[in-house]
């Protein structure tokens, strides 16, 4: 079961609130437990509740704060973004969703209305949005247009942007659709669209779903209520500009009609009162002055006088100025309208393929795990149970802001190894701004442990020819004392590698560490973030060229991490070929390799060999290995040697800007993880939440 979906428009005016209202009642049919998300709304003042939230936790008695229901006003958002904190926004965004998502099966999210004048770039940030959520997308689009084209290339613009960004598409609905263009729109979708999508709905208008009440004409004319606040809630079917004398404009009269009249025209006001009252003319939905002179005191007495049975108006624009005007006000069903509501849902029920809807919508398989919902995990599962990380390169600028960043934001706990004055002396020629008793600073040659670090290292080592005098030496090294607090239970993990090479920062982990029971090779696996879901590579940072028995002992390895960071694991062992195609020494090894960790481990998911293409594309996977588990959806991509994996995820990472985060390390008893030289603070941080979640399950 998908856990959202993401509902959202090609245009604005799509009428989203008659399918939000269907698609949570259908919801709720499954689970109570049903959450309301809007990344942004328009509203800026607190004391006005955004209309479609609203109308969902009235109608069908939520019980959640609304203040948990939105991330961001569109307004503070636009701002961030002019600053060029486009990330915040949508961390922000996906912060809120996931406080949500905890107590919740299922989120229903609402993108925003499109009404803006940056609509292009208000449409493409749902995209991005829905992409960073995980969220199946429901488009809705206009069908009041002349042409069934101009009616469908709105959504076949919007699947392309919204696959684009690797977002899968749950339905299609056209809302408002012309009497009698139903199955000639269907039949133009249906004809087009990609297979996948087999939910597809025409609504047609509906006059009264598309009438405002008087109270929304009110409010969009800034008009004064003179009459009848009581009757605000009637809807307007229909405009009349009265100009007739009455005897002419009475036989036009419709049914449920707002008359605009100039305020000075006290004979058709008043005989618009009579009409209304009689049973031989239509009744009315109210009266609209303009000119702003206000009906003649002669009028008002009588008017004073009289039981309210319409609601009154009164503006200050000219009547021709105030029809057109009133023609661009728009309806919405609010909370307090019950017969819209039950109009929209019997639409709902009537036109939409609930059972096909259904059906999609509990059946869809994500791909895998957002890009940016990946990243945002990393510090969320860390921050839910604290480890202790120690960092060797204290006084590395890239470290103490990385630091900075975990320690206010109470991710992990830190020890940075190094001299504390002259850390102090680098924080602040930075002008960092961080408070160093937040965290604590060893110095190796004056730390307490210093000695019994020496003789337990000496104890691990001596059957290697170390002697205590090298133990010592070797326990002035930042990386081998790191190691050794690790050991000792002083910290839960390491990471280094800023300012040290790979081996630097590996030998002491595999000296002191050592691998796990069971495993005999420590190796490695990078995250790598692509455009639209989170794979995992193994290995292309340690073993150079593994057996078939360290093979399988990889896979073994790199499902196991998938796992543990919220990845499902379809394992592919790589190899030139597909399936039993091929033959030769290597495809032979992989072979094996994938015989031996099937055994080893039945219940995971791992296929080989099989070649790149037909490990991650459906296409190609069905084609190469039809009855294939993991081709075409494989998330654990297992290269033979280091050769191979080392040179793919550099090219993938240069040529697709996929973030890569690695290497991990797989196998130690406890996690010690490296960083490139070249690192970004935003590595270090990373880098430090994966350690710290590593060693939450130790």
């Amino acid at each position: 079961m998908i856990k959202s979906v993401y509902l959202t428009t090609t245009e604005p005016h799509c009428g989203k609130s008659l399918i939000s209202l269907g698609i949570l009642e259908m919801t709720l049919r499954r689970t109570k437990r049903v959450a309301v998300f809007r990344p942004l709304i328009s509203q800026d003042d607190p004391q006005q509740r955004d209309k479609n939230i609203d109308l969902l936790l009235t109608h069908f008695h939520l019980d959640i704060r609304y203040e948990d229901t939105f991330a961001l006003t569109k307004a503070r958002a636009t701002d961030l973004i002019a600053q060029k904190h486009e990330d915040e926004v949508l961390n922000i965004i996906i912060e809120k969703y996931k406080a949500l998502e905890e107590k919740h099966d299922f989120i229903l999210c609402i993108g925003s209305d499109l009404t803006s004048e940056g609509s292009t770039f208000e449409f493409d940030f749902n995209a991005r949005i829905a992409s960073a959520l995980g969220s199946a997308v429901a488009l809705v689009g206009r069908g009041d247009k002349e042409t069934i084209e101009e009616i469908v290339s709105p959504i076949f613009l919007a699947i392309d942007a919204f696959k684009s960004k690797g977002c899968q598409i749950a339905g299609v609905a056209i809302n408002r659709a012309h009497p009698g263009q139903s199955d000639d729109i269907k039949n133009a979708l249906k004809s087009t669209l990609p297979e996948d999508i087999s939910s597809v709905s025409v609504i047609p208008a509906n006059k009264m779903l598309a009438s405002p009440t008087i109270r929304e004409i009110a409010t969009a004319l800034h008009a004064d209520v003179l009459y009848g606040k009581e009757f605000l809630h009637k809807q307007a079917c229909d405009y009349m500009v009265i100009a007739m004398q009455m005897e002419h404009y009475l036989e036009r009269l419709r049914p449920n009609a707002l008359l605009i009249v100039p305020a000075d025209r006290g004979a058709i006001i008043l005989s618009a009162l009579q009409a209304h009252s009689s049973n031989s003319y239509p009744p009315l939905a109210g009266l609209l002055l303009t000119t702003g002179e206000g009906p003649a005191m002669t009028v008002r007495r009588i008017l004073d006088g009289l039981p309210s049975t319409l609601p009154i108006l009164a503006v200050d624009t000219e009547t021709f100025e105030t029809a057109t005007k009133i023609n661009s006000v728009h309806s919405y069903i609010t909370a307090d309208n019950q017969d819209k509501i039950v109009t929209s849902l019997r639409f709902f029920n009537q036109y939409v393929d609930t059972n096909v809807l259904e059906k999609h919508f509990f059946h869809i398989k994500p791909r895998g795990i957002p890009p940016r919902m990946f990243l945002y995990n990393l510090q969320y599962w860390a921050k839910s149970n604290k480890q202790h990380i120690v960092l060797p390169e204290g006084t590395d600028v890239r470290i103490l802001r990385a630091a900075k960043y975990l320690i206010e934001n109470d991710v992990v706990d830190i020890t940075l190894i190094g001299d504390a004055k002259e850390i102090k002396r680098v924080v602040k020629r930075q002008g960092l701004r961080m408070d160093l008793q937040q965290l604590s600073i060893v110095n190796p040659s004056t730390a307490p442990q210093f000695q019994s670090y020496a003789k337990t290292f000496y104890e691990i080592r001596k059957s290697h020819g170390v002697t205590l005098d090298v133990a010592t030496d070797m326990m002035q090294d930042v990386s081998y004392f790191g190691a050794m607090m690790v050991y000792k239970g002083d910290a839960d993990g390491m990471v280094s590698g800023a300012a040290h090479t790979t081996a630097h920062t590996l030998r002491p982990a595999f000296q002191i560490l050592r691998t796990k029971s069971g495993f005999s090779v420590v190796s490695s696996v990078f995250f790598m973030c692509l455009e639209d879901r989170v794979v995992v590579y193994g290995d292309c940072a340690v073993v150079p060229r593994p057996t078939a028995d360290q093979l399988a002992e990889i896979a073994i390895s790199s499902a196991d991490t998938a796992k543990t960071f919220g990845i499902e694991p379809r394992v592919a062992m790589l190899s030139y070929s597909s399936g039993e195609s091929g033959t030769g020494e290597e495809v032979e090894r992989v072979r094996t390799a994938t015989h031996l960790a099937q055994k080893r481990r039945p219940d995971l998911l791992i296929e080989g060999p099989i070649q790149y293409d037909a490990a991650v594309d459906e296409g190609v996977g069905r084609s190469k290995m039809p009855h294939s588990k993991v081709a075409g959806r494989a998330t654990v991509l297992i290269f033979p040697d280091l050769n191979t994996g080392n040179n793919t995820y550099k090219a993938v990472q240069r040529e697709t800007g996929a973030v890569a985060i690695g290497p991990v390390l797989q196998g130690l008893n406890k996690p010690v993880n490296d960083l490139s030289r070249g690192c970004t603070v935003e590595d270090i941080i990373n880098t430090v939440a994966i350690t710290a979640i590593q060693a939450q399950h130790v």
